[in-house]
């Protein structure tokens, strides 16, 4: 996997427990054009501590031009930042 740590829109939703679920994103690509991604699955979660930065990883699943890819974005908890992490 590449890691890319780039900034994204996050639209996701949660649960009155606080549970965050990412539902689709909106990433530029580097001719400044926006692509939207809608996530299919959601495969894992946990928490991490990077720096002393609280985020909450996620593990997730979508379908690309007609391929299925997996790749991980972060939520940092401090700043309420979405970063697209790996892919």
């Amino acid at each position: 996997m590449k890691i890319l740590m780039q900034s994204v829109d996050m639209i996701c939703w949660t649960t009155k427990d606080g549970v965050i679920s990412p539902i689709k994103f909106r990433i530029s690509d580097s001719q400044k054009e926006n692509k939207v991604i809608r996530i299919d699955r959601v495969i894992s979660r946990k928490e991490e501590k990077l720096a002393g930065n609280r985020m909450m990883v996620f593990t997730v699943q979508s379908t690309i031009n007609d391929t299925v890819c997996l790749y991980e974005i972060k939520y940092e908890m401090s700043t309420c930042k979405w970063f697209l992490y790996k892919i």
